[in-house]
């Protein structure tokens, strides 16, 4: 696949992520600081196989982080709820996959209806409330319900990213990336419920598009308080290289710096627990692992290689004003991910 990079820009005003024959409407390729796009367009006409939907949130706590998945990828529909135990280790959780479409319920648009998953073995139910998001899902042993607040003037990454084959744009995403959303409920284990208190972190992964067979990525995220100030972290490369989009930014107070620049992710794919180093003009970083979620899964013709690190982040990344943001001991993730879906 080759690749034309285009000029990123900033969007302010609705607009339909597809034409109405199902292909990618040229004007809706750029980024903004809140859900602009109307995605109703996919799965839409044509494509089939290659449209994927999904809704992914992390919940990062002092003692727990809990992570959900809602998706349908048109042949298949994969749930997952997933706990850890930060202070044992141990992980409790469930991943059910169906056929087709019919236990996923996803809205057309981000913030136009809730999300739902309904299998035999996963619950899970999204929901937009006036002050935030309400996360609530129960498999075996582990429930939860958790509120993500969305302050007020909170800015998050919404980015178009086109893939060019030949002289066509045929495949290509839309993915919100909301980090740094305040965090407090519940979570219920084994029929005892810990809260989820203040200082806790929720991080959102929006995606509708449609996907290349083969597809490697890299993503993270962070969110604290550093200084006195809410910082938020959120980078990813390989899948954005070359398209001319990126998805790296940092918030401070919910203010939203939009880093065009492709960073450089030095880390050793033999060995994850070892530093990750993500740099370039704009941004030092250095992320320190404590955890590895390590899944594998080979299909035949599905197959899926993930490492998703937990970790604390040191080093600057500098904001729209040129100064340097500190984003010393903010906690989240940064992943590898191989798919052939």
């Amino acid at each position: 696949m080759t690749f034309t990079p285009s000029i990123e820009r900033e969007l302010t005003t609705r607009v339909s992520l597809t034409r109405p024959d199902g292909g990618l409407n040229p004007d809706a390729v750029g980024w903004s600081r809140v859900p602009l796009h109307d995605t109703a367009g996919i799965p839409g006409r044509g494509s089939w196989g290659r449209n994927k939907r999904w809704e992914y949130w992390n919940v990062m706590s002092p003692s727990y982080i809990v992570a959900l998945t809602v998706s349908c990828v048109d042949y298949m529909s994969l749930h997952e709820i997933w706990v850890l135990d930060r202070a044992t280790g141990e992980t409790v959780g469930t991943t059910a996959i169906s056929p087709g479409g019919r236990s996923a319920q996803l809205p057309a648009s981000l913030g136009e209806g809730p999300a739902r998953a309904r299998t035999g073995r996963v619950t899970i139910d999204i929901d937009e409330a006036f002050d935030g998001t309400r996360l609530r899902g129960s498999t075996s042993g582990v429930s939860f319900d958790i509120l993500a607040t969305r302050p007020p003037s909170h800015d998050s990454l919404a980015v178009v990213v086109p893939w060019r084959r030949g002289g066509e744009i045929t495949r290509f995403q839309y993915t919100v990336k909301d980090v740094a959303r305040p965090a407090t409920g519940t979570v219920t284990l084994d029929g005892i419920a810990h809260d989820v208190p203040v200082g806790s972190w929720a991080v959102l992964d929006h995606g509708r598009g449609r996907w290349p067979y083969r597809v490697k990525w890299n993503w993270a995220a962070g969110s604290g308080i550093v200084d006195g100030r809410v910082i938020g972290l959120q980078l990813g490369s390989k899948w954005t290289d070359g398209s001319g989009s990126t998805e790296n930014a940092v918030t401070v107070d919910g203010h939203l710096t939009k880093i065009g620049e492709e960073l450089v992710w030095d880390y050793e794919p033999e060995h994850f627990m070892r530093p990750w180093h993500v740099h370039g003009a704009a941004a030092d970083l250095t992320f320190s692992p404590f955890y590895d979620k390590r899944s594998r899964t080979n299909a035949l013709l599905i197959a899926s290689s993930t490492d998703q690190l937990f970790g604390v982040w040191t080093g600057w990344v500098l904001d729209d004003t040129g100064t340097r943001v500190r984003v010393d001991g903010i906690e989240g993730f940064a992943e590898e991910v191989l798919n052939r879906w």
